[in-house]
């Protein structure tokens, strides 16, 4: 269910001045992998809820071994009334906030003590009902219990692990070698709940090496091409915010990148408001309305169960284009091409083959215009169709993409003669969510190739609108309209 961490030797930034000062992590994680390990309280309550739904499902055919039809609702109240009441107590305890401050004994006693109050109301309720199937209750309440507790002792285990490895700390670079940047590191060093990466700032031949032994790594041109930045959560900009100009010009430049930005004001920096805002909550909360945390869980929950329903549903129909590819001409089945990802994360894309192999463009430099001689017979078949996005369910289910989200675009694709990506200066907010297999700009009509910088203006407006609507029931509707929209859109081309 979490989307694997990578280790540091596996995808990490560049060995070097990059990788040295007091806050380098043991396991490098880049936003991606950040936020699922974010979302794991989200995840522990969905075990937690399955395992307690599931006991209580077995107490209550142990009851009436017939079946669930034959039971009456007497008998299984007191199983009902014991499990909801365990797991709206869970919540309302605040028992999926692992603190850092919060002793694990405490935590656990918690924990315990939900169970016994759930098994004591249960047991009272089978006595007021009258009801023969006490001898199932008691051992169905202290089974639950016992569940309860190994699991989240497992869940502080492996918090407990996170915290040590820094993947629970936000990860930050500070744009400014100044005053404010060094006492925002050393009361960073102090806390030890955010991760200073390094420090970029314009005035070189002014800036130290290090600040705070954090390494100072470049201009801010530096930063907009590091290798870092998929690894970054936030960017802060440590300018004295009078410098009304350069602040202005700093922002401006650092708005190319997907990272979040604050910027620093010398009147927070003696409160801890500031810093813990930063810091950012390691873990998400799972109260209050509903907040981007909540949201991104449930696009998860919504790409794993429906992605793994069109895996089996699609299957003969791969299976059958990729016999066709395989038929049609000389080269493998599939085609991979490097994408940028959440965060700018570089992710390879699988498709099956539509060109001719020895004519593939892997960065896009050329893009497909209609008769495109390198498009095989059934590479214009399966283009038409959609057919050759089908194996990108596997970037779903891997948790590199999404089903509804921007579509992701080769790096390096070109307009015309220039980088797709230098013309419009909002086209890295596309990479703020998780790419798609279709999305809101695919069903309004901007799809396929874009040749001019009007068309890529457009499909980067109707991305960002996406992105600032996004919710669970829109994705519903873009991918409920998405097959007859695309079957339907004879003028594309792809």
């Amino acid at each position: 269910m979490l989307d694997r961490p990578a280790s540091l030797a596996a995808d990490a930034p560049p060995k070097g001045r990059a990788s040295r000062g007091p806050f380098r992590p043991e396991v490098w994680l880049n936003a991606r992998q950040r936020s699922t390990v974010r979302l794991s309280a989200h995840y522990f309550r969905l075990v937690d809820v399955l395992v307690v739904v599931g006991l209580a499902l077995g107490a209550i055919l142990a009851i009436q071994p017939m079946g669930l039809a034959d039971i009456s609702v007497g008998d299984a109240a007191p199983v009902i009334a014991g499990a909801v009441l365990v797991l709206v107590s869970m919540r309302a305890l605040q028992l999926y906030r692992f603190g850092r401050d919060t002793p694990w004994t405490l935590h656990l006693a918690g924990v315990a003590g939900v169970g016994v109050v759930s098994a004591g109301v249960a047991l009272i309720l089978g006595w007021l009902l009258d009801r023969p199937a006490l001898d199932v209750v008691a051992p169905w309440a202290l089974t639950t219990t016992a569940a309860l507790i190994v699991l989240h002792g497992l869940w502080l285990t492996v918090i407990a692990r996170w915290r040590r490895l820094g993947a629970l700390s936000p990860n930050i670079v500070i744009v400014g070698a100044t005053r404010n940047a060094r006492i925002l590191i050393e009361r960073a060093l102090e806390r030890r709940d955010m991760n200073v990466l390094g420090v970029f700032d314009d005035r070189l031949a002014r800036s130290p090496d290090s600040i705070a032994g954090v390494p100072v790594l470049g201009d801010a041109n530096a930063l907009l091409t590091h290798r870092m930045t998929p690894y970054v959560d936030r960017i802060v900009l440590a300018i004295d915010p009078n410098a009304g100009q350069r602040v202005r010009d700093l922002t401006q430049r650092l708005n190319a990148l997907p990272n979040p930005l604050t910027v620093l004001v010398d009147s927070e920096l003696g409160r801890d408001g500031v810093l813990n805002r930063l810091a950012n909550a390691p873990l998400a909360s799972l109260d209050g309305p509903a907040d981007p945390d909540r949201r991104a869980f449930n696009k998860r929950m919504q790409d794993l169960l429906i992605g793994a329903v069109a895996l089996v549903v699609a299957a003969p129909v791969m299976a059958l284009v990729a016999l066709a590819v395989r038929l049609d001409s000389r080269g493998p089945i599939l085609f991979r091409q490097r994408r940028h990802g959440f965060n700018h994360e570089t992710i390879v894309v699988w498709k099956f083959r539509s060109m001719r192999h020895e004519a593939a463009d892997a960065t896009a430099s050329r893009q497909v215009c209609p008769g495109d001689d390198r498009v095989t017979r059934v590479g214009r078949f399966i283009r038409a169709t959609s057919l050759d996005e089908l194996p990108q369910i596997f970037n779903v289910l891997s948790g590199e993409m999404s089903l509804v989200g921007p579509r992701p675009h080769a790096i390096g694709m070109k307009t015309g003669e220039t980088e797709s990506a230098l013309l419009v200066a909002e086209y890295a907010h596309r990479h703020r969510i998780k790419p798609g297999m279709t999305g809101w700009a695919a069903i309004k009509g901007s799809r396929g190739p874009v040749d001019t910088e009007a068309q890529v203006r457009e499909r980067v407006q109707l991305d960002i609108e996406y992105i600032e609507r996004q919710s669970f029931w829109l994705d519903l509707w873009v991918i409920a309209v998405t097959i007859p929209v695309l079957l339907g859109d004879r003028a594309a081309v792809r």
